[in-house]
């Protein structure tokens, strides 16, 4: 059973198509290159509106027929806004342009994580300051056996 776009003037565009944990028999349609593992409908609607595609609609509940047990969403795309936009020829063309964006937004944001994880807590942030605080002995205790006070 295939299922198809009821309308010609749009394309669906699952999540799936990009995660790169599945093979291309298993649904990824794009480059390793262009893939991500577990993307989000979010992630992938804003990589399509970087890509300059306007006309979208979410379908967060909606499941690919060959994953009915994953709710992973889709976004319908009108077509020729997308083939415009992108100066692509075809529904591949479009998403290789869509999972670049999405792979160098996914970069960025793993960069950005590590230089503020290896900067550390903020000067002003007493909780987290806190934390990373270590215990050491005070000098001339001794360390306290079970039932001394």
């Amino acid at each position: 059973m295939v299922v198809v776009s009821s309308r010609k003037d749009e394309m669906w565009v699952w999540t799936g198509y990009f995660d790169s944990r599945l093979t291309r028999s298993e649904g990824r349609r794009v480059p390793k290159e262009a893939a991500i593992s577990t993307p989000t409908l979010e992630a992938v609607a804003w990589a399509a509106r970087a890509a300059g595609i306007t006309r979208m609609r979410r379908k967060p509940e909606s499941s690919h027929p060959s994953r009915p047990f994953t709710q992973e969403g889709r976004l319908e795309i009108s077509t020729k806004d997308a083939l415009s936009s992108t100066g692509a020829e075809s529904k591949e063309g479009v998403l290789q342009s869509i999972g670049l964006r999405l792979r160098a937004q996914m970069k960025e944001a793993k960069s950005a994580e590590s230089q503020s994880a290896a900067k550390g807590p903020a000067k002003g942030n007493r909780q987290q300051r806190a934390q990373r605080k270590s215990f050491k002995k005070k000098a001339g205790q001794r360390k306290k056996k079970f039932g001394r006070k």
